[in-house]
């Protein structure tokens, strides 16, 4: 976030503004729980994800002051791996590592965890791909403090109560049970390893969408950084070798993968 968006996350108060000191020492300071309970009768568990220190800052204390428990990440590859442990995410769509609707979309193919798109994109086109990749919710910098709140109230009271994700996948004879980490094709048990899977699974979580390479060292390997190369081709050979034919899992030269049928 810019700093124009945070100049505006608290309302007004005519005080004179809280030193760095005060900032943190304040920070874990949690009143009676109003606005961060939605309902439920426990604070709300928010990820900022934000790789502007002194935006996140700020919006993790703001956050806390109103009831929330919030945490912030600064990268797409740490919000990956860590987004299962909130109950909504605001998500700065300018990230350093990771487009962020490409993050957005890797969240919501395992997760049923809510999303607000935080961003300085503020043309039309740029809401319809940020709802699209599956945010709940968008909202253009510089935006309102209780803008945001009330925002994250409307987006509880729709999502709740979440219903679980989905835990079998069936694509045509293909099976797979994350509950159990099996996979079967025909009713025949297929033994893979466990990245095998978690390249197969966020393939299937996605059915006719194209998974970037880099998506997939992010999620599978938690890796960002390294060259996505034959570490995984290699394991696309081996599943398709596996499954029984090489057109389940289906190349698209120069970008990634996508889940194919026999």
């Amino acid at each position: 976030m810019h700093r124009q968006a945070t100049e505006l996350l608290e309302p007004r108060t005519g005080r004179p503004p809280a030193t760095d000191h005060h900032l943190l020492r304040r920070a874990h300071f949690t009143p009676p729980a109003q606005t961060g309970t939605v309902g439920t009768g426990q604070a709300l568990r928010v990820l900022v994800v934000e790789n502007e220190e002194r935006a996140a800052g700020s919006l993790v204390q703001g956050l806390r002051r109103h009831g929330y428990v919030a945490e912030s990440v600064a990268t797409g590859a740490k919000a990956l791996q860590v987004h299962r442990s909130a109950e909504l995410i605001l998500l700065d769509l300018d990230l350093p590592d990771l487009d962020g609707l490409e993050v957005c979309r890797g969240i919501r193919a395992v997760s049923d965890t809510p999303v607000i798109a935080v961003t300085a994109r503020g043309t039309e086109l740029d809401r319809v791909l940020g709802l699209q990749a599956g945010s709940d919710d968008y909202m253009v910098k510089p935006y309102g403090f209780r803008e945001l709140l009330a925002r994250i109230e409307a987006v509880m009271r729709r999502v709740r109560p979440q219903q679980p994700v989905t835990q079998v996948i069936t694509h045509g004879p293909l099976v797979i049970d994350s509950g159990t980490r099996e996979v079967s094709v025909d009713g025949r048990p297929v033994e893979v390893t466990r990245k095998e899977f978690g390249l197969l699974h966020l393939l299937a979580s996605q059915p006719g969408a194209v998974v970037s390479r880099r998506q997939l060292m992010t999620q599978v390997w938690d890796d960002s950084w390294s060259n996505p190369g034959r570490t995984i081709d290699t394991h696309v050979s081996s599943l398709r070798g596996k499954l029984g034919s090489s057109t389940w899992i289906i190349t698209v030269r120069g970008v990634g993968f996508r889940l194919g049928h026999p």
